[in-house]
């Protein structure tokens, strides 16, 4: 695989093929932690850390322990355990390293376990016809991370700006951050003729 094509890949996970924004993967932690952009910021990091860890270990033991087996019908309680095990091994981290962010992210990063973006990526990245190998899926994993961080982030710094904004009010809150993220959909959607 040449490194042209890994930065397809990147650019695939992360604009083409938006976790959040063409999946329709992760809506809850983008809806709830998106109000403030550095609240934004750390859950993005924490889910970067999140889905390259648990996704490099669920497909390795994909590819090293279920599939020679054929055991592929484990795939979706064994990748979930995993998941589970890294985000307690983020949440204990950020509690003791980053105490403020910790508070700041409340209940939202122990529902990283919980968080669809995660095990979605999990399961694409296993699926037998796109024949990724380690390189392949660690590109598209990085770019699928970075691609969450940047929609979480842009849509907060939206959000900040809509608090001040002159919006009618049925529309504001939750009503006007959904036409945001609705727009925010259709462009990403523009993205798919790049590559």
């Amino acid at each position: 695989m040449s490194i042209a094509n890994l930065i397809v890949l990147v650019i695939q996970g992360m604009l083409i093929q938006n976790v959040i924004l063409t999946l329709f993967l992760g809506i809850c932690p983008f809806m709830g932690v998106s109000k403030k952009s550095q609240s934004a910021i750390g859950m993005g990091l924490a889910v970067i850390f999140v889905m390259v860890l648990s996704s490099t270990i669920t497909f390795a033991i994909n590819d090293l322990i279920l599939e020679p087996r054929e055991l592929g019908y484990l795939q979706t309680i064994v990748f979930i355990l995993v998941i589970s095990g890294v985000v307690q091994f983020v949440e204990m981290f950020v509690k003791k390293t980053a105490p403020y962010i910790y508070k700041m992210l409340g209940i939202y990063l122990p529902l990283i376990t919980t968080n669809c973006a995660i095990l979605g990526l999990a399961l694409i990245i296993v699926k037998p016809e796109l024949e990724y190998g380690y390189a392949e899926m660690l590109a598209y994993t990085i770019g699928t991370a970075l691609g969450f961080t940047l929609v979480i982030y842009i849509f907060s710094t939206i959000r900040e700006r809509l608090e001040n904004a002159n919006v009618p009010k049925a529309f504001k809150g939750a009503p006007i951050a959904l036409i945001t993220a609705g727009i925010m959909s259709i462009i990403f959607i523009g993205f798919a003729g790049l590559v």
